[in-house]
């Protein structure tokens, strides 16, 4: 049986898994501007698709920052615009790319009954998304899956992200760097691992929303002070920054997701 899925930012590091790991699906993907409603409503209506998997956004926090306007457009009203057609067209399964950024920082794990605050403008987005897609799916034909991703990275993340931006910064340094605002705790999980998740909460027709992540803390001057020591250079850190903590509570996930979820850094970064 040809299971046809459709996905929105398939050139993104996790769609490119997804896409690699193939998992029987006969892929489409949108190419253009998410932003074109036009256009999207013609790749859904013009395909019958079992399921779409939304990952078109802009995430890097300081991207975001610079263009809000921009961020608010892709990540809330494009979304908005593709569920609409979702629902138009009676899809199946629908899986929305969502972040642990939804969330405030907390000292405990968090669960998915955790009061939602976003800690930045890049959750504000999202959240707004989330919350289009429930109103809008709850009682429709199509199952919606929310999956609030924590941390993630690869030796290929381009730069605007946390690790490839450290890795070049302490690569390039000639002498002692200095670092700043890295007393913080977040959980990683692999590129990998997310794409078979995915997979298995389709799978499971899952619906509703998940935490994607490893469950375990990894403190952000640990990831710097693996890397120097990986290209033998010198770091200092100046931070008074208070700590945030944003860690899941992967108690859901674990019921559904039943392998081992592996948290290896060097795996993570190169």
């Amino acid at each position: 049986m040809i299971i046809r899925v459709g996905i929105t930012g398939s050139t993104g590091s996790l769609g490119r898994e997804i896409i690699k790991s193939k998992f029987g699906f006969k892929y489409s993907f949108f190419k253009g501007d998410i932003r074109n409603k036009r256009r999207v409503s013609k790749w859904i209506g013009g395909k019958k698709f079992d399921a779409i998997i939304h990952l078109a956004a802009i995430v890097p926090i300081k991207v975001v920052n610079k263009n809000k306007k921009k961020a608010y457009e892709v990540n809330y009203i494009a979304t908005k615009n593709i569920t609409d057609e979702v629902k138009r067209n009676n899809i199946k399964w629908f899986f929305f790319a969502s972040t642990s950024h939804v969330y405030s920082s907390k000292t405990k794990k968090i669960s998915e009954r955790s009061k939602v605050d976003p800690i930045s403008y890049y959750g504000k987005t999202k959240l707004l998304a989330e919350k289009y897609i429930i109103k809008q799916l709850q009682k429709s034909n199509t199952i919606y899956c929310i999956g609030r991703i924590f941390s993630t990275t690869n030796k290929n993340q381009k730069n605007n992200y946390l690790v490839p931006d450290l890795k070049k910064k302490i690569k390039m340094s000639k002498n002692k760097i200095l670092l700043y605002n890295l007393s913080h705790y977040r959980d990683f999980i692999s590129m990998k691992d997310i794409a078979k998740i995915i997979f298995c909460l389709f799978k499971k027709k899952f619906n509703g929303i998940i935490n994607i992540a490893s469950g375990r803390e990894v403190y952000l001057k640990d990831i710097a002070i693996y890397i120097s020591k990986y290209y033998n250079k010198k770091v200092e850190f100046e931070d008074n920054s208070k700590k945030t903590y944003l860690i899941a509570d992967t108690n859901k996930l674990k019921k559904i997701y039943k392998k081992k979820i592996i948290q290896n850094l060097r795996e993570l970064i190169f």
